[in-house]
């Protein structure tokens, strides 16, 4: 049963699908028969082609056989031809590649580097168009060889240009480069050129003067070191070499500054180029070209320098100058300071390896010169006759030869930087100067300064008219009054009886310096001329290198204390002088004179063998003591006892003071800052003291010119005692007034030799005035007995003295005056008026405070009292003895 169910559902089915299927069909028949239709065309369509490709092919069949193989055949000649005509011009070219050589030749020759380059590049692209060709490898590894050849004698170019700068080859080979683009290689071997050039030119310039002192052709200097070469200069070679060293290394500096100029230049003209352009990739990187040219030529300066300084200094300390002249050893000095004035304007440097060797060589020779010159020194002092130096009124240091640079320097403390507003143009360093052309070492060669002198004056005097007039308006007596002349002179007056003093004698009683009126000129020996020459010389060294300023300005203050230490030596020192205690050598002086006596002066006769190394050394430094030449007399009362040479000596001192006094600001600009208390001290304890040797000196000549010990005996017979009041003043004042007129007269007399400034005759009067003065109260103090009138007599004739003296000199107040007057009224003084009249009055001695007490006793002091007041003087005499 169920298979029939299952076959009654199938038939349903299909029933159903049939039903759908024919439904389907009526649906899409429009379709159908559309579609049928196409087919249909497109057959007939299809048959209609294949006739036309029947068509065509047989008309192509008849084309063929007609006329198209002929044509064809013309075409592919055609192109044939095309295809040889652009192998020959390759084979044309090949063949002008291949000639290429030449022409580089050629240009290398006339040094056209950037042609040749240019050339060159233009060929490698050439040939790199033609490399499927076999000979074009060749002909590529052949214009690389060329092109090294080309980089070969473009460094050897370049090479050349340090030594002698061209513009135009400069130019040239920097444009060369640059189309290589090794700018910056370039660069380096310049530097490395440059290095190379100073160490080629120095070695050339020493071993040519080597050999042509050695008078022969050996090679076997030429294996030598720089250094060794240099120790085999001769010392006559040894300049001229010098200069042609620094001649020779002027020159590559001068090209490496000239080359810095170029870049300089064209750098500028390239940024305003690049400004205008937009190839901002090829700007940056010609600008980081541009920079790092910069920096190394910046950075090449110093090295350079640096290579410079080490040369000469090999050269400088390879011979031992000492034994060199000093205008020679001068000329050294001013070309390396010229040198180191290159060095600075080249990169602004103290050339501190120039000055340390100069240094040495300086200190080394300046020692040994100075000693030398310090024996010179000691000889000339000895065999010196202290006559005067005739130099004229107008003289100045600055006349001299040795002083001339100050004159063309000024000051040489004054840098550039520091010159008056007037002159402050722009200064033209030496590049810019010699730039152009010459060399800044070709003026040392005429170093010799052939100017002359014109200081000295005929026989003293400007002219024979002043000498003439000079003097007849001197007269011997013409300072002393014509009432001292007398032997009678009228006490209550003053005057002669008959006639006053005349006009003349008035108007030359004035005169209080003695001096010829005319001539005013300086007073210096041949030896103060010699010191004040050695101290130019020492400062022209020193002006040239500043560095060894210290040393010299020592050396310098050495010639001072040698020529005072003499000068008190044999004018001035006397052990009685100080026992006066009239302090006529000041504690500063006397501490000076020590100074310079431990320091200097050699006391020891001859050399002590047992004596330290260190001792040896240190006599070494010293200087024997000068003695007075035997000519010089100073033992005659009719010269004032040398007082002509007394002046001359003294005064040259004092000259020679002012000219340091003078050459203070220069000395003190050039001294370094941690030694200048040194130079302080030297001015103001022994430069200032010059002056104050006058005292002592001419107090010599005042303790001989008036005859003090005929004076005291005169005194000691006058009778104190006396009764009554006199009128009449005792001999002993005229007698003192009669030597002052011979020693008045004496000086007008040795004035006709040399001109007695005023200073001077003010110091002798006051010293003769302060010793009479002094001598008269020694004399009142010998008095054994004296009465009211016998004090009033002296009183009368110290007043007499006084009137008289004012008449012959000028000098005011007159020195003493209340030393003598305060001891003669001291003798009215009561007892405690006078016991504090002793504590106050030191001044004067033990025996004159004693007599004074003795002398008191009987007339207003009892002896009580006169023991109390001896005991008061012992009191203050105790301490000092």
């Amino acid at each position: 049963m169920w298979p029939f169910v299952l076959l009654l559902l199938f038939d349903c089915m299909f029933l159903q699908v049939s039903k759908k299927v024919a439904d389907l069909i009526l649906e899409k028949q429009p379709a159908y028969v559309k579609e049928l239709e196409r087919v249909t065309s497109l057959q007939t369509g299809l048959q209609l082609a294949a006739v036309i490709c029947t068509n065509g092919r047989r008309h192509l069949n008849i084309a063929k056989e007609g006329f198209t193989q002929a044509s064809l055949g013309l075409l592919a000649n055609q192109r044939k031809r095309q295809l040889l005509i652009g192998l020959l011009k390759s084979l044309r070219t090949i063949k002008t590649l291949q000639r290429t050589d030449v022409r580089l030749s050629e240009m290398l020759e006339e040094e056209d580097y950037p042609g040749a380059i240019q050339l060159c590049l233009e060929c490698q692209k050439a040939a790199s168009t033609f490399k499927h060709y076999s000979c074009i490898s060749e002909l590529n590894s052949k214009l690389q060889d060329t092109l090294e050849q080309i980089e070969e004698q473009l460094d050897v170019a370049l090479s050349k240009i340090c030594k002698n700068f061209d513009i135009n080859h400069y130019t040239k080979v920097q444009q060369a480069y640059r189309l290589l683009g090794k700018t910056q290689t370039a660069m380096d071997q310049l530097h490395m050129h440059f290095t190379q050039a100073i160490h080629n030119t120095v070695f050339q310039v020493v071993l040519g003067y080597v050999e042509l002192c050695a008078g022969n052709t050996d090679t076997k200097f030429q294996k030598l070191q720089y250094k060794d070469l240099c120790t085999h200069v001769t010392p006559d070679s040894y300049i001229p070499c010098l200069a042609d060293l620094c001649k020779a290394l002027w020159e590559v500096m001068l090209s490496y500054y000239r080359t810095m100029e170029w870049h300089e230049k064209h750098d500028n003209e390239d940024s305003t180029s690049a400004s205008e352009g937009s190839n901002m990739i090829g700007t940056e990187e010609t600008n980081f070209d541009r920079g790092y040219v910069k920096k190394k030529l910046e950075h090449g300066l110093t090295r350079i320098w640096q290579d410079v300084q080490l040369k000469v200094k090999t050269y400088l300390l390879g011979t031992d100058l000492s034994i060199f002249k000093y205008d020679d050893f001068i000329f050294v000095l001013d070309i390396i300071s010229r040198l180191m004035q290159v060095g600075e304007e080249f990169c602004g440097s103290k050339s501190e390896v120039l000055q340390e060797s100069i240094r040495k060589q300086s200190v080394n020779y300046f020692k040994n010169y100075h000693r030398t010159r310090l024996d010179e020194l000691r000889m000339f002092l000895e065999n010196e006759t202290w006559e005067l130096c005739p130099v004229k009124s107008n003289f100045s240091i600055l006349q001299l030869h040795e002083f001339k640079f100050m004159e063309q320097s000024r000051s040489p403390s004054v840098s550039p930087s520091k010159q008056p507003a007037s002159t402050s143009s722009k200064t033209v360093t030496l590049f810019e100067q010699y730039c152009s052309g010459g060399n800044p070492f070709e003026i040392q060669a005429n170093h010799k300064d052939e100017e002359t002198e014109d200081v000295l004056a005929s026989n003293g005097y400007e002219s024979d008219e002043q000498e003439k007039s000079a003097y007849q308006e001197y007269d011997s007596d013409s300072d002393v009054p014509e009432e001292l002349k007398r032997d009678y002179v009228d006490e209550q007056t003053g005057d002669a009886p008959v006639k006053s003093v005349s006009r003349e004698t008035l108007k030359s009683r004035k005169k209080s310096d003695y001096s010829l009126n005319k001539v005013n000129a300086p007073i210096l020996t041949n030896t103060t001329l010699n010191v004040i020459r050695l101290v130019g010389k020492y400062m022209q060294m020193m002006n040239i290198l500043k560095p060894i300023a210290f040393d010299v300005i020592h050396f310098m203050s050495q010639l001072f204390d040698y020529y005072l230490y003499a000068i008190y030596t044999f004018f001035g020192r006397n052990d009685s002088l100080e026992s006066t205690g009239l302090g006529l050598s000041s504690s500063r002086l006397r501490t000076t004179l020590n100074r310079i006596q431990e320091s200097l002066i050699d006391l020891e006769v001859s050399a002590d063998p047992t004596s330290t190394l260190t001792a040896a050394e240190e006599r070494k430094e010293k200087v024997p003591s000068p003695h007075l030449s035997q000519l010089v007399v100073l033992t005659s009362g009719d010269t004032l006892y040398g007082l002509a040479e007394r002046v001359v000596a003294t005064e040259s001192l004092v000259f020679l003071a002012e000219q340091f006094e003078f050459l203070q600001p220069h000395l003190d600009a050039v001294m370094p800052a941690v030694k200048k208390p040194f130079l302080q001290q030297f001015y103001s304890q022994t430069v200032s003291t010059a002056s104050e040797l006058r005292k002592p000196i001419y107090w010599i000549v005042a303790g001989k010119a008036i005859d003090y010990e005929q004076m005291l005996l005169l005194m000691a017979n006058v009778k104190w005692d006396v009764k009554e009041i006199m009128s009449q003043h005792n001999v002993y004042v005229d007698a003192l007034l009669k030597e002052f007129e011979q020693f008045n007269r004496r000086l007008n007399e040795v004035s006709k030799r040399v001109r007695i400034p005023l200073p001077v005759s003010n110091i002798l009067w006051e010293h003769c005035i302060r010793l009479a003065n002094r001598t008269i109260v020694e004399g009142y103090a010998n008095v054994k007995k004296c009465s009211n009138e016998g004090r009033a007599l002296m009183q009368l004739d110290f007043q007499q003295f006084l009137m008289k003296l004012e008449k012959l000199t000028d000098i005011r107040p007159i020195p003493d005056k209340e030393f003598v007057e305060t001891y003669i009224k001291a003798y009215y003084l009561t007892e405690n008026d006078m016991e504090r009249w002793i504590k106050e009055h030191r001044e004067y001695s033990t025996k004159q405070l004693t007599n004074l007490v003795n002398v008191c006793l009987g007339s207003h002091i009892n002896k009580k009292a006169r023991q109390k007041l001896l005991a008061a003087i012992d009191d203050i005499d105790r301490p000092k003895r």
